[in-house]
């Protein structure tokens, strides 16, 4: 099993050149930041652009892989952004992992208009992905499609990593199943929908079991495509379950051992912070961090 870790996009560039460089050292295979305008309850702290702070990350890293925590059609357009995750892709030197999603209904589904319904949004998530993949695979690309255009768009050189940056999507729904299925070189999960009102024991169980079922339709899914679901590498991020993972060493070892028996090749945590959420201590993630060795056997 391999692991990842989130760093919120909070802090200022020096203070928070740290905290990549220590995602490094500590033995992380791979680091994200979400990709938002802003975010729930900290839609009023200070928020960071996604890719400077990526490009960033490359420059002050060698090994750790690197990506979006995902980025989504709510306010990105294909092409502009397809150039960045070339540039990206060019200044890690090939590290980049691009997370993909159809974008939720948060702050960043009203900036720039009113928000589409759930069906448009995973349509036009499904031709965003598909545009993104001919962007990133081919010199030149047209489309006129229902919700986005290209005329001419030129992606040269292209990307370091062949045929193109691997995509990570993340997908819940059949129909996002289906892009992940057919595009994604990993599947991404934040598992079911926590109920509101349970035990905090009966919420965790009830989650995993939900987890489990989504794993089989993702599984269903690859193969009705074609695909053998053995060979999608699978996201996992944990911190969407009711208990925090870095609560305590025992709750991380335990939701490796749960995600490990549900087949998930990678799983995804969040970096401490001071409140909620997410709230923890580095303690922890120091402890656990010296444990990744022997958690990946």
């Amino acid at each position: 099993m391999r692991f990842g870790i989130v760093l919120l996009p909070q802090e200022r560039w020096a203070a928070d050149r740290e905290r990549w460089r220590r995602a490094e050292e500590y033995g992380f295979d791979h680091a994200w930041t979400y990709d938002h305008l802003a975010w729930r309850s900290l839609a009023d702290e200070p928020w960071l652009a996604t890719v400077p702070l990526l490009a960033a990350a490359a420059t002050a890293t060698e090994r750790i892989r690197l990506g979006t925590w995902v980025a989504s059609p709510n306010y990105r357009h294909p092409v502009p952004f397809a150039k960045d995750v070339m540039g990206l892709d060019d200044v890690s030197g090939g590290r980049l992992l691009l997370g993909l999603g159809a974008g939720g209904t948060g702050w960043d589904a009203d900036v720039l208009g009113p928000r589409v319904t759930t069906r448009v949004r995973t349509e036009r998530f499904e031709e965003f992905t598909t545009l993104l993949d001919l962007l990133l695979t081919q010199p030149v690309t047209d489309w006129t499609g229902t919700h986005f255009e290209a005329h001419g768009a030129r992606m040269i050189p292209g990307c370091l990593q062949e045929p193109r940056v691997p995509f990570v999507v993340a997908a819940n729904g059949p129909r996002a199943l289906r892009v992940a299925a057919r595009h994604g070189q990993g599947w991404a999960t934040y598992g079911p929908p926590v109920e509101e009102g349970a035990s905090p024991g009966a919420a965790d169980a009830a989650w995993w079991d939900g987890l489990a079922g989504l794993v089989g339709r993702f599984e269903e899914v690859a193969a009705a495509a074609g695909r053998d679901p053995a060979t999608i590498d699978r996201y996992l991020n944990v911190d969407a379950s009711p208990t925090y993972a870095l609560a305590s060493v025992d709750a991380f070892e335990d939701a490796v051992g749960r995600a490990r028996e549900l087949g998930f090749t990678d799983l995804v945590v969040h970096w401490p912070r001071d409140g909620a959420p997410y709230a923890g201590s580095e303690t922890v993630l120091e402890q656990v961090a010296a444990r990744l060795g022997a958690l990946r056997a």
